[in-house]
């Protein structure tokens, strides 16, 4: 995808990744970028920060109506969307027996938020034989998140629904991706650190810590060759490999730096 000229939605815009993804497809060219968020004075003021071009509007995805309603207003408004990133996710630092609600709210914000974009967005996308899903799913979609058995457990259906979508539409002109980053410097992961979560602690020992903005340049360098898997961490990608050809020598892998940072920081 060639992003000028392009009409963008992006959920979770408020901030993080999704900031990011406005004020670099803004400086792409885009015609319009619409940053959603619960938060929605955040998005308002984030899209203030990224130039005339974007609009920020409150958005609570877990609510399908509310999601129509904003891809309708925005087809009123601009005719069409080219590109919906349903970016808007939540972490939980739980197991098991993590409340009943975290769970719910985990399935209704990270798996059912992107079935209600696509549900709202793709009528108008096939009409025209063409545009492009972005979900943002994690890494953890495709390993695991330590420490946090609902983000894992959505990320997993996240990153499976996003393939059902890549190849039940892809012949007729829809493509789809997955966003799959692992530690990047956002509210989510320095609340976790600050907090003792032993999930974000395994991530920060995992590899590289990236800027939205670094997240950002993968992903237009991903759209613009049409990849599914946008991977910002290329080792993610040995990662998967290792765990697929080995999954006990990498579940033991895992296990030994766990208790490795379990030694280090007690509390976690």
């Amino acid at each position: 995808m060639n992003l000028t000229d392009r009409v963008v939605v992006i959920t979770g815009g408020a901030g993080g990744i999704g900031t990011a993804l406005g004020r670099r497809f803004a400086a792409e060219g885009a015609a319009a970028v619409v940053l959603a968020d619960l938060a929605a004075d955040a998005a308002r003021a984030a899209a203030e920060a990224i130039g005339p071009v974007a609009s920020g509007a409150g958005l609570d995805v877990t609510d399908e109506a509310a999601v129509r309603a904003l891809v309708e207003e925005t087809e009123r408004r601009h005719g069409r969307i080219d590109l919906f990133c349903a970016n808007a996710g939540v972490a939980t630092g739980g197991g098991i027996y993590a409340p009943d609600a975290d769970w719910d709210r985990a399935w209704r914000v990270n798996v059912l938020g992107h079935l209600h974009s696509a549900r709202a967005v793709l009528p108008g996308m096939l009409s025209r034989g063409q545009g492009h899903l972005l979900l943002t799913c994690s890494a953890a979609g495709v390993l695991t998140a330590v420490g946090d058995a609902p983000y894992t457990a959505t990320k997993h259906a996240a990153v499976g629904f996003a393939e059902w979508l890549a190849i039940t539409y892809r012949d007729a002109g829809i493509r789809v991706s997955a966003l799959c980053p692992q530690g990047v410097d956002t509210p989510m992961l320095a609340d976790g650190l600050a907090e003792g979560h032993l999930g974000a602690r395994v991530i920060a020992a995992s590899g590289t810590i990236l800027t939205p903005d670094q997240v950002a340049d993968a992903v237009v360098a991903g759209l613009a060759e049409e990849r599914f898997l946008i991977l910002p961490h290329p080792e993610v990608a040995d990662y998967a490999r290792r765990r697929a050809e080995d999954p006990d020598g990498w579940q033991a892998g895992l296990r030994k730096l766990v208790r490795k940072l379990r030694a280090s920081f007690p509390q976690s």
